[in-house]
């Protein structure tokens, strides 16, 4: 617990203090289409997929472990998280052209509000397949709130993902209270480069805005802390619902204090998908009562990831993700090529 909670305070400090520069929205440039001119059309490739699949891969990880520590079997496992993933990764997209509108943009909010939606009715089907659980199934509670946990961390930490294309950003301190502006001032973002979505989007590069991505990345990973502890006292309820509450939550209140387009309204729709997949999370629990009284025991968890068929369906996964996510629609490059005479 420790370590995860000092990499998560490093992680964020070096992402909020180097990833909203110009440098670090384009990893790689790859050349596809040669000019008249000589120059090249190419992709770009882009520190915002890297830093999702980074987060993708970490919250799959934690998932793994924490139902293989309650005891639920490796293949099991592996179905909900596949078969979750297989829905939730889609729907980042798909909810984003129906809400704003737009073809080329991700939504996590709208992936989320899919997938708790649909992750109990996964386990109970994965409970209807044969998977080397000797008849044991998935147990529903225990399962949800690992599910619940690894987002929250999922999501906090893909929120430097957001810091790096200039996404997902705050009002600028001119347009908040000045008491606001005042607490914010110190630890305000300034996002630089005109590719940057604060800057074709709204034209705020070079403009001090609130940081509203790191304050949903330390609360996000404060809850997943919190909620990874009632885990580990078999207190499945608990951690299910302060993880959904908390990230759901802060979704909502979140919202007011961004700058981006979020659809039509002053409520929007990602707002209703919060405070529904809160009431939703609340009758989960009444459905599925009663919490399993077995202690999780984390080092049966490792040795469940630490095995061929978890490690390369991880790596699949972020090779996957990466390039969903990290091939740039909004961005374009121009290369041209020369030789090094004085080097020759």
């Amino acid at each position: 617990m420790s370590a995860l909670a000092a990499f998560s305070a490093l992680y964020l400090c070096w992402g909020m203090k180097t990833l909203p520069k110009e440098r670090w929205q384009i990893a790689a440039a790859v050349p596809l289409h040669k000019g008249g001119d000589g120059s090249w059309a190419g992709i770009n490739l882009t520190w915002y997929g890297i830093l999702t699949a980074n987060a993708y891969l970490v919250a799959s990880s934690l998932a793994l472990v924490l139902m293989g520590a309650a005891g639920i079997a490796l293949w099991a496992v592996i179905a909900v998280v596949v078969l979750l993933l297989a829905f939730c990764v889609p729907a980042s997209s798909l909810v984003a052209r129906i809400v704003e509108k737009k073809q080329n943009t991700f939504t996590v909010g709208g992936a989320v509000f899919v997938g708790t939606l649909l992750a109990p009715w996964i386990i109970v089907l994965v409970n209807q397949i044969p998977l080397g659980d000797r008849g044991v199934g998935v147990p529903p509670l225990p399962a949800l709130a690992a599910i619940s946990i690894a987002y929250a961390f999922g999501e906090g930490l893909g929120r430097l993902a957001c810091v790096s294309f200039g996404c997902c950003y705050g009002k600028p301190l001119s347009a908040c209270h000045p008491r606001v502006a005042r607490i914010f001032a110190p630890i305000a973002l300034t996002f630089t480069g005109k590719t940057k979505k604060i800057a074709y989007a709204s034209s705020l590069d070079g403009i001090k805005v609130l940081p509203v991505q790191g304050a949903t990345y330390l609360l996000y990973c404060a809850a997943g802390l919190v909620s990874t502890l009632l885990y580990l006292r078999a207190q499945y309820s608990a951690a299910f619902l302060l993880a959904l509450c908390v990230t759901q939550g802060w979704r909502v209140i979140s919202e007011f204090f961004r700058d981006d387009h979020r659809g039509i309204g002053r409520f929007s729709a990602y707002q209703v998908m919060g405070l529904v997949s809160i009431c939703y999370g609340f009758w989960v629990v009444r459905h599925f009562r009663g919490d399993p009284s077995t202690l999780p025991e984390l080092a049966q968890g490792f040795a469940s990831l630490w095995s061929p068929a978890p490690l390369l369906l991880l790596q699949l996964l972020w090779v996957v993700i990466f390039i969903y996510t990290g091939l740039s629609r909004v961005t374009a490059a121009t290369m041209s090529f020369h030789v090094n005479a004085e080097k020759v």
